[in-house]
């Protein structure tokens, strides 16, 4: 997807885009209980995913080190997941007075998405052996670990486990922030990169199916206002405008300003978030 004009977003401008329409979500997300953010703050804060996704496929197509790529997302998401975790094994002392704490693994789900994506990539090679495992595993390997999960009765194995798949082993199955839609648009946004046009409209397509199908499947009496107050994730498909905006150059920015940010200004807002709920309640 490179461009010949220098007209339109770079891939640091559609970061800096998707990190402030993130900060907005975020705000909205751990300071909903106020009753004082307005939901456009969330409603705006759809589009910041599927342009870090956006991103990250860009990078991953043309980063020179694949490997150093990859571990920089993934440590992060290991560390993240082990925060997870805690909060939901220890809990004391972690967890907001209203039971709430963060649920955000968003890097874990890129990385999923980066393994499979080299396997495309090894496919294409005519490296079949390595690229079908690259490919297969990670999207499989869920079904596989679910019936363990379930006939698993020992709680020190159950409690292993647990870590393992919040930390090491992300599953996209149990990734509440993003998981399998996250890889399945992933794979679309890969696969259409060479024809823009195709890529925005099986985007669009895609996340259209996805997040309507979902709603329908889960809230079958859902009436059409509820797409604007509860089942608002559809709206990611206007992500597309500033997609179409790229211009395929790389741009001037922090490169380690994002990989930073992400957990930084998650746990500060939620410490915030905190001691404003134990001030205001009690």
């Amino acid at each position: 997807m490179k461009s010949n004009t220098s007209n339109g977003l770079s891939d640091f401008a559609l970061k800096y885009i998707a990190a402030s329409l993130m900060l907005l979500d975020h705000i909205h997300y751990f300071f909903e209980y106020t009753g004082k953010v307005p939901l456009i703050f969330s409603w705006l804060g759809r589009l910041a995913a599927p342009l870090f996704l956006f991103c990250i496929i860009e990078g991953f197509i043309h980063t020179r080190d694949r490997r150093k790529y990859f571990l920089r997302i993934y440590l992060i998401s290991v560390t993240m997941g082990l925060i997870q975790f805690s909060f939901y094994n220890i809990g004391a002392g972690l967890v907001r007075g209203d039971g709430f704490f963060p649920q955000n693994q968003m890097l874990a789900s890129f990385s999923i998405l980066l393994v499979v994506l080299q396997g495309f990539d090894w496919c294409a090679k005519k490296q079949w052996g390595r690229g079908l495992a690259a490919i297969c595993i990670p999207i499989l390997l869920p079904y596989a670990f679910l019936p363990i999960f379930s006939g698993c009765s020992n709680p020190v194995a159950a409690f292993l486990l647990n870590l393992v798949t919040f930390t090491i082993l992300p599953l996209h199955l149990c990734i509440a922030d993003g998981g399998t839609a996250t890889l399945l648009v992933g794979i679309v946004l890969y696969l259409f990169r060479k024809r823009r046009s195709l890529q925005a409209v099986a985007f669009v397509a895609v996340c259209l199916l996805y997040d309507v199908a979902r709603v329908l499947l889960y809230a079958p009496g859902i009436c059409p206002a509820d797409f604007f107050t509860q089942a608002y994730e559809w709206m990611e498909i206007f992500a597309v405008i500033p997609m179409l905006c790229y211009n395929g150059k790389r741009g001037t920015g922090s490169k380690s300003f994002f990989y930073w940010f992400y957990p930084v200004h998650i746990y500060v807002l939620y410490a915030l978030s905190c001691v404003i709920y134990s001030v205001t309640v009690y």
